[in-house]
């Protein structure tokens, strides 16, 4: 099968070549059942891309669900020490309602998960397999990353009130200065206060510009730390190629109800949503009554799969159709050379709904090109 310059063809080849990534940095795979007890998800519904989930009664009376989410399995199964890490990676399929067709849809995942007693090495080793998952997948790709631990120390110097700080993410999220604006002065915060978080929804420029700048407005304990983090992932990211592919957006990422730190959402030409997601997400673990910290990333690869279906690629190089008069030495030979060419595929009439850019013809040893496309 074959490959253009924008996107792996294939999820098989995807899969195989994210798992091959994730493994030569020491993360072992996760395989999990297709079922959960339903009580996992309701307790963490917000955490969930949507809180509709297929549901039904085992033979002992217990409630399950087709899982939504891989995420909340592995913390589920994880276990807190001291200095110890869970590396993880899975590719699994999940049951959630389509946002094109918004009927149930079995979806193909990838992601890894590390979890347990974190240093920043394995926050920013997250975001650089992020980064190079991206780069596998297509050459045209955009990594945006946030801080919620930032948001939440210019939230907390700020000192609004909870239905306001709501609002305020919702502003942030879409990028809204003026509604921003009006909400801070309806709640007296004084400009100094004020420019920070207003500055989170208005830089532009250079990611070293939009750094620059914010570095320059962060004043609390908090806020310090927070900056120098996201910052010391900028300049890991760009010592490692990367820096052209990534971008500071403040508006990745409003539920600080779970994600701590990092926040980050992967895109690539052709598709308007993102096709990776995930951060840190420490406050889900204490959610859940775990000491641990964690961080990790989805990659949905059933868009990937509708971007195969509107590219203009083909599904094989070239079909050769056989008419039965050639002995079968003869044909697995041209077969051999046309797949090592590109790919072939042998058979007796033209295949219908395959794209192909060569149609060939054998008889009696003989080898015609009927049609050829590009």
């Amino acid at each position: 099968m074959l490959t253009n310059d924008k996107i792996i063809r294939s999820d098989e080849k995807a899969i195989f070549e994210l798992r091959d990534l994730y493994s030569r940095y020491g993360y072992n795979r996760y395989k999990m059942s297709r079922f959960e007890e339903y009580d996992l998800y309701v307790r963490n519904k917000d955490f969930l891309v949507s809180d509709e989930v297929i549901t039904f009664t085992d033979r002992n009376g217990r409630l399950l669900a087709l899982k939504p989410d891989v995420t909340l399995s592995i913390i589920k199964n994880s276990t807190d020490s001291e200095k110890h890490v869970e590396k993880l990676y899975y590719n699994e399929n999940v049951y959630r309602v389509s946002q094109s067709t918004h009927n149930f849809k079995e979806i193909m995942q990838a992601g890894l998960e590390c979890i347990g007693d974190l240093s920043f090495y394995e926050i920013a080793e997250v975001v650089l397999l992020a980064a190079k998952s991206l780069a596998l997948i297509s050459k045209n790709y955009v990594l945006d990353i946030s801080h919620m631990g930032l948001v939440s120390a210019i939230m907390e110097d700020i000192n609004l009130s909870d239905q306001s700080r709501k609002e305020a993410l919702i502003y942030l999220n879409q990028k809204n200065p003026h509604q921003l604006t009006a909400l801070l002065e309806s709640e007296g915060v004084a400009d100094i206060k004020k420019d920070k978080l207003l500055s989170l929804a208005t830089l532009t420029g250079t990611t070293s510009d939009i750094l620059s700048n914010l570095g320059a407005l962060m004043t609390t304990e908090k806020e310090i730390a927070a900056f120098e983090e996201l910052s010391s992932l900028f300049d890991i990211l760009a010592a490692n190629g990367f820096g052209d592919n990534v971008r500071a957006d403040f508006s990745v990422g409003n539920n600080m109800r779970y994600y701590s730190g990092v926040v980050i959402n992967g895109y690539i030409e052709g598709i308007p949503e993102s096709v990776l997601s995930g951060g840190q997400y420490d406050r889900l673990l204490r959610k859940m009554k775990r000491d641990s910290s964690a961080i990790g990333f989805a990659i949905y690869l059933d868009l990937l799969e509708r971007y195969d279906e509107n590219d203009k690629g083909y599904d094989i190089d070239t079909v050769l159709l056989n008419n039965d008069d050639t002995d079968v030495l003869t044909l697995t030979e041209f077969a051999e050379k046309l797949s090592a060419e590109g790919g072939v595929l042998v058979c007796r009439e033209v295949p219908k709904g395959k794209r192909y850019r060569r149609l060939m013809k054998i008889s009696e040893g003989m080898v015609t090109v009927l049609e050829e496309n590009g």
